[in-house]
């Protein structure tokens, strides 16, 4: 079966952006893309249904720890694998579970070996090491599995940071070695991707771009940011792997962000990004627009009875309006949190699609500059 195939169709001339097409055995993904986090095997408040039609997603994202707790592996495997248990036919990309490495410090021991976590559900104690990670992930059936990594903290000492990547790259070789020791399973081929690490040094960085491209998987990751470095770090380190990763392979941002990093990151060649923040944000009440960002339980909005955001493709942003969803908000009714996570989801798939077309169109630096600013502000 043939693997992933990434092919570049343009390129923009006033930047580093590229418009591409990842084609999977469950479909096409054109890029630059957003992809939204299912953690559980559910992007939170949003139905599959809502995902094709309102948000148009392409590829979601599921959460190898969360999936490996509950539901578990043998209910995933009896189903048939993710796409067939939550009914999602399009691309899945799995995380191996290196960033709860990083968020759970508290319950978790970094050895050679692995990592010894207790379970957040039940107090239970699992050991992740990378071959287990790969028979997990296969078991899930992502398309696109991750290398097992740690991710060290964004103010990491050169030190820290530099025995953080070599023991990722230690572990890379035995997620290769496990990977291509078995098979993929449910009938369509995995496709594995090596993670960048080095903290915010670039020479780690460089080391970590050459280590991880030697590879020669089909799409590289850069992981490792946005995880408390300055905004502008956090720009320069992904510049400077942009510049040290293979042209010809999709690059994935991971964790990042929001709405202006992506068009900024895109600007140095980012292909794909996946971020909790349009989700997690549309919960508390705040709304990304294509005019600007919203407190939805402002008192401004009470009597504001016009779209969300009708400019954007969605249905469900044209036909409510602020008022309602802030009454909605107000009352603390589910309903409030789905409208404002699908309209979220919306907007960056609505984003990332006027950005490949400004790259097709050759003016995306300009455009770039222009949105940058009527995105960030606070309406």
């Amino acid at each position: 079966m043939p693997g992933l195939q990434f092919e570049l169709q343009h390129t923009d001339p006033g930047s580093k952006a590229r418009a591409g097409k990842i084609s999977t055995d469950h479909g096409d993904i054109l890029t630059p893309i957003f992809m939204p986090v299912g953690t559980v095997g559910s992007v939170k408040a949003v139905s599959q249904q809502q995902l094709t039609e309102e948000v148009k997603a392409q590829i979601i994202l599921g959460n190898t720890y969360h999936l490996y707790l509950r539901p578990g592996l043998e209910v995933l495997e009896k189903a048939g694998g993710l796409h067939r248990f939550n009914g999602w036919h399009k691309p899945i990309l799995t995380d191996s579970g290196g960033y709860q490495v990083f968020s759970l410090a508290g319950t978790r021991k970094i050895k050679e070996e692995g990592v010894t976590f207790q379970s957040h559900i039940d107090g239970s104690r699992h050991l992740f090491a990378p071959e287990n990670v790969m028979d997990i992930q296969r078991s899930i059936g992502g398309d696109i599995i991750m290398a097992f990594d740690e991710c060290p903290p964004g103010g990491s000492e050169f030190s820290y940071a530099k025995k953080s990547m070599e023991l990722t790259h230690r572990w890379l070789d035995r997620c290769f070695t496990r990977f291509n020791e078995t098979s993929s399973k449910y009938g369509y081929t995995q496709n594995l991707f090596p993670i960048v690490q080095g903290g915010t040094f670039k020479d780690l960085r460089k080391e970590s771009c050459e280590y991880i491209a030697a590879k020669e998987a089909n799409g590289n990751a850069i992981g490792g940011l946005s995880v408390g470095e300055p905004e502008p770090v956090m720009y320069e380190i992904c510049d400077w792997c942009c510049d040290h990763l293979p042209t010809q392979k999709p690059r994935y941002l991971m964790g990042v962000g929001t709405p202006w990093n992506i068009l900024e990151c895109i600007g140095m060649g980012v292909d794909m990004f996946d971020c909790v923040m349009p989700t997690r944000n549309g919960r508390n009440a705040m709304l990304f627009t294509s005019n600007g960002v919203i407190n939805i339980d402002n008192k401004k909005w009470e009597f504001d009875f016009t779209p969300i955001d009708e400019g954007i493709g969605c249905s469900i942003s044209a036909y409510y309006s602020k008022s309602y969803l802030r009454h909605l908000m107000k009352a603390k009714e589910i309903l409030g949190l789905s409208i404002a996570s699908v309209h979220n989801l919306a907007f960056y798939l609505w984003l990332v699609g006027e950005a490949r077309k400004h790259i097709q169109l050759g003016d995306f630096a300009a455009w770039k500059e222009e949105m940058i600013p009527r995105l960030k502000q606070k309406l």
